[in-house]
Formats: C-alpha cells, sequence, structure tokens
C-alpha cells in the first residue's frame, strides 16, 4: 500500500491512492491502522490522539468513523504551559500596494458599495452595474456587498452587523466607499457614523435613499466623485510587513492536513518572520487542538484570551442545545476525516509554528502583528467574511472538496490534491498536491509566496475574482423581529 505515516508515533497512515484495505475498497485520504488497536485505545495521527477506537481494529483494517469515536468532553481546565520557539526575523520582502491616508495599505483600489440594510440591496446592485460603466484610471472595480440585515435585530446581532459593515466601509482594499442607506432603518447611516469614528470624507459617502427624487441617479453623482479621486492612485512599493492575510479551510479532506494547511502554515511562518501578520479563525475546528495554540500564545494575557475564545464558543452551541463536538460534515467526511479532533489538528496547522500575539472579537480590527486568533463559526462564508472585516488583504483557503465562494477580499483557493486542481481549474489558484509526489514543502512554499506578492501586487488576479464572486455573510446569533 502507498501510505503516509504523518508522525513516527502515529498507529494509523493516510492512504495516498485508493487501496483495498480489510476486504474494502478505501478512498485517498482516509486512514489506515499500522497495528493491531483495542477497542478503547487512542487512534494517534499527527503524532496526537484524534479518538477512540469504537471496536476492535486489526493492522491494515480501514480506520473511520464506523470504528472510532470522539474523546473530547464537554468541559475541561487549561493551564497555561509555554512551549514555542520565536522565529528569528528575516528581511521583508515587496510588493505594489496602494499607501493609504489612514496609514494602511491596500493591494485592491476598488469601490465598495455597503448597503446598510437589506431593503435597499438591489439599488446597490443597480448603482455598481451603472458606475462600472464609468469607473477611469487607477479604479479596479466597483462591487456592492449585500446582506439581508441591518433591520428587525437587536442586541448582539445588530452590533455584529455594523462591525462587520464598519470593518468593510474601512478596510484599504477599497479606495473608497459608498454607504447606501434607506433611512428607517435600526443600522442607519447615523448610528454607523458614530460608530465609524475618523474616516476621510472625499473617499466615503453616505446617501439616504428616502431623502432622494431619484436615489440611482444621486447615487451615481457620489460615485463619480469617488471615480474621481480613487482613480487617481497608483501603486508603490511596500514591505510584506503590511500584509495581512486570513486562514481559512472549508470542505476538507484526509490530505488538508498533510499539504495545503501545512503549506499554508509555512507561508504564514515565513510572512510573520518578515513582519507580516496571519488571521486564524474558525474556532470550532479548533476544539481538540486548542491546547497547542494556547501553548504559543506570547503570555498569559493572550492565554486567558485564548481560553475565553474558545470556551464561550462551546457555551454559545450549548446554548442553542446543539452538540459541541459533532463538526465534521458530509463532504470532510467522505474525504476521509474521522472526528473533530482529526479536522482540528489539521486546520490548526495553517498557522505554522508562530507565536500567538493576540486574540480578536468578531468585527474587532487586527492591531498586533504576527498570528492573531479571531472569534468566528466555521461556516465559510460567515468566517471569511469576518477575516475581511478584520483587516485581511486577501484569504488563504485550503479545500479538499472544491468551492467556488469568494469573500470580499482576494479569496485563493489552494487544492489539498491534484485531482481537484486538474477537476476545478476553475475555482482553485493554486496546487499544494505536489508536496504527496515529492515536491519538497520548501519549495512550495517559496513559489506560494511568489504567487501571493504578485497576487497583492495586481499581477494576477483569483479565480473567483476573475469569475466576478465576491459575497459577505453577517454573523447572526439571536432573534428577528
Amino acid at each position: 500500500m502507498n501510505l503516509l505515516q504523518i508522525k513516527p508515533g502515529d498507529n494509523v497512515a493516510v492512504a495516498l491512492e485508493p487501496v483495498q484495505a480489510g476486504g474494502r475498497s478505501v478512498n485517498f485520504g482516509h486512514k489506515i491502522a499500522l497495528k493491531d488497536i483495542p477497542a478503547g485505545t487512542e487512534v494517534i495521527k499527527y503524532g496526537y490522539p484524534i479518538g477512540r477506537a469504537s471496536a476492535d481494529i486489526k493492522a491494515g483494517e480501514w480506520v473511520h468513523t464506523h470504528n472510532v469515536i470522539t474523546g473530547l468532553s464537554e468541559r475541561r481546565g487549561y493551564e497555561y504551559a509555554p512551549a514555542f520557539v520565536q522565529p528569528a526575523a528575516r528581511p521583508p520582502g515587496t510588493f505594489m500596494g496602494f499607501k493609504r491616508t489612514s496609514g494602511k495599505t491596500g493591494i485592491r483600489n476598488e469601490i465598495w458599495i455597503i448597503p446598510t440594510v437589506g431593503c435597499v440591496n438591489d439599488i446597490g446592485r443597480i448603482v455598481a452595474r451603472r458606475a462600472s460603466g464609468l469607473a477611469t484610471g487607477g479604479v479596479e472595480g466597483v462591487y456592492c456587498f449585500p446582506h439581508p440585515y441591518g433591520c428587525s435585530q437587536m442586541g448582539e446581532d445588530q452590533d455584529n452587523t455594523i462591525k462587520a459593515l464598519r470593518g468593510l466601509i474601512k478596510h484599504p482594499n477599497a479606495g473608497g466607499a459608498l454607504v447606501l442607506g434607506l433611512g428607517c432603518e435600526n443600522c442607519n447611516i447615523t448610528i454607523l457614523k458614530a460608530d465609524l469614528g475618523d474616516i476621510d470624507e472625499n473617499r466615503v459617502k453616505f446617501l439616504n435613499c428616502q431623502d432622494e427624487t431619484d436615489e440611482v441617479e444621486a447615487a451615481l453623482a457620489l460615485m463619480r466623485e469617488l471615480i474621481s479621486t480613487v482613480g487617481r492612485d497608483v501603486r508603490e512599493p511596500v514591505p510584506t510587513a503590511e500584509l495581512v492575510v486570513g486562514l481559512k479551510c472549508g470542505g476538507s479532506d484526509g490530505f488538508s492536513g498533510v499539504t495545503a494547511n501545512p503549506l499554508v502554515g509555512a507561508f504564514s511562518d515565513r510572512l510573520i518572520a518578515e513582519g507580516g501578520s496571519a488571521i486564524l479563525t474558525e474556532v470550532p475546528e479548533m476544539f481538540g487542538a486548542e491546547t497547542i495554540l494556547m501553548n504559543r500564545c506570547k503570555n498569559e494575557a493572550v492565554f486567558r484570551k485564548t481560553v475565553a475564545l474558545i470556551e464561550n464558543f462551546k457555551e454559545y452551541y450549548e446554548r442553542h442545545g446543539q452538540p459541541v463536538f459533532e463538526n465534521p460534515s458530509p463532504g470532510n467526511k467522505a474525504g476521509g476525516i474521522t472526528t473533530l479532533e482529526d479536522k482540528a489538528l489539521g486546520c490548526t496547522q495553517k498557522a505554522g509554528t508562530a507565536v500567538v500575539t493576540d486574540v480578536l472579537p468578531y468585527g474587532g480590527p487586527i492591531k498586533e502583528k504576527g498570528l492573531n486568533l479571531l472569534q468566528s463559526p466555521g461556516n465559510d462564508l460567515v468566517a471569511s467574511t469576518a477575516l475581511a472585516v478584520s483587516g485581511a488583504h486577501l484569504i488563504l483557503f485550503t479545500t479538499g472538496r472544491g468551492t467556488p465562494f469568494g469573500a470580499p477580499v482576494p479569496t485563493v483557493k489552494i487544492s489539498s490534491n491534484t485531482p481537484l486542481y486538474e477537476k476545478k481549474r476553475n475555482w482553485i489558484d493554486f496546487d499544494a498536491g505536489p508536496l504527496v509526489s515529492g515536491e519538497s514543502m520548501e519549495t512550495l512554499a517559496h513559489r506560494l509566496y511568489e504567487y501571493v506578492l504578485r497576487l497583492a501586487g495586481g499581477e494576477v488576479l483569483t479565480k473567483t475574482e476573475e469569475n466576478g464572486i465576491r459575497e459577505i455573510a453577517v454573523f447572526k446569533n439571536g432573534v428577528t423581529l
């Protein structure tokens, strides 16, 4: 059998090609027992337990949901046990970006239309469509980000909507923004202005549709002003220390933790060593590997914030009467992921080995350089939007199953296996599959690094950008009035 034992102490290996195991046909990415694993014994992968055998497993047999159960429990005590090495700094690279008056840097020079409420979504779409034909100079696109919220919300839900819209309005990839309101909504322009704080009034415009006889023509007049301003922007050299990259996975398979996620981790480590930043989210997919991140926190204060991040999300599940550890989706299981521990140990490899410097609340802007953890669920659209809202210039999105969606910022799809890359070239931007066929991590990570700098510099576009796919999804928790 063509199998990969990831760590020397593992008692399972990953099939690198379809195999026969115990009289069954098993697809690549699934696990095969390397030795007998008695019922109740821990199943070890990545050097850590991913669950317990629910029945006796013989050497050479398929190891999956039919004979493995999670070993996680609802609550556990955590103690700070620092276990990290501060990586050596390295000279930063450069990319061609846009320096903003806020002091931030953008990697795109677009104009974004941000509806305050779902009632004006289609007005925003009409304005974006017509303004796209007017865009000149350095304007790289006009986009509207519709959503169903902004009214009939209370408490945390309304706060989340305001935070999400604020993060998009002030995002450095938007050289200009038109905030499009209705006039009678909860999340109205007056409230948003109070939350936004200082803004560049030449680059952020506001319009209440109820105040205008012809809201489309009024909006287009403001768009012409924005186009005139944004069109004069030019790219200039910027150090990679200014780059913020979001880390996300979705539709994972058994190769995700072997190829794509470690590759992204290697990239993240290099970027952080150059003074840049990365943001890791999807908190429920940290369950089972959270202590690895906790023990990489730079101090006890950040450790305590990480513990709260994990425990608060468990309580969120419990408040809604949902099981905490039933996370792997049908697609994950079909791809070879058995338990939440299995998924989490693969997922967190996107964070490489860097020190955790801060923990961000949902909608909170990044403040500390280095590796940040962000409060958000695992849902692809919600988590990717949260990454953009917190300041990610682009997202490295690993997948073993494939997905066409795109976030507001460039969303780089990285396949965990070459067959997916070959099949879905209209979705996938980069292939991590060569790691299975012998290419070194160092070589492939350097290729990904060079690709990201070209992407940040506007030399190439992601498939989602080429296909015009951009969406947002706001994190919703409570009731709708």
